[in-house]
């Protein structure tokens, strides 16, 4: 052998002992801190942060002329507006505050809402929307448009919604509008006074 490998044989022999010799002298000592070393968290004296409130308008339907009419209500604001976009699906899920027609049945959930860069919200509901929906031409104009058109009308980037059902595209809702294509919103189906 000749002796640059002798010498690095013999390096690297005493720097294995030094790491055993320290490795088992070290490992039959854990230390447990006391309980009065443990660092308590520090009590905030601070108010909890107030969420700020965001104005929306929501439309359902009026009965009598099967015009959709706004309704405000308050959701938490948000940075990210598909989360708002969310509050506004679980607000109108929640149905009119003041008498009118509700759009969505309420054991409808909203499965994901995702909006493209193009500005198109998929918004996917579970299948309730579809098993207990009423009925008609009419109640399903309202609901496709109360969603569009509280989406679109709320959020700016929100061009056009296309509605799915449990991840899947749908020819209709109940055999009258047909489901295969993003919705442009309609505010001429909005009563204006």
């Amino acid at each position: 052998m000749d002796k640059r490998k002798v010498i690095l044989i013999s390096v690297l022999g005493f720097l294995l002992v030094v790491l055993a010799f320290l490795f088992f002298k070290n490992s039959g000592r854990e230390r447990i801190k006391k309980a009065e070393e443990i660092p308590q968290p520090a009590v905030s004296t601070q108010a909890p942060v107030e969420k700020s409130i965001r104005k929306v308008t929501l439309f359902f339907l009026r009965e009598e002329d099967s015009k959709l009419i706004p309704e405000e209500r308050d959701i938490v604001s948000d940075p990210s507006t598909v989360r708002e976009a969310e509050e506004v699906i679980a607000e109108l899920i929640k149905g009119s505050q003041t008498g009118l027609v509700s759009s969505l049945p309420a054991e409808t959930k909203l499965v994901q809402l995702f909006i493209t860069k193009e500005g198109v919200a998929y918004v996917d509901f579970s299948k309730d929307l579809v098993d207990k929906h009423p009925s008609g031409s009419t109640a399903e104009i309202s609901t496709v448009y109360s969603i569009v058109n509280s989406l679109a009308y709320n959020f700016k980037p929100i061009k056009k919604v296309f509605i799915l059902i449990e991840g899947e595209e749908r020819e209709t809702l109940g055999g009258h509008i047909s489901l295969d294509h993003p919705f442009l919103p309609d505010y001429s189906l909005i009563f204006k006074e």
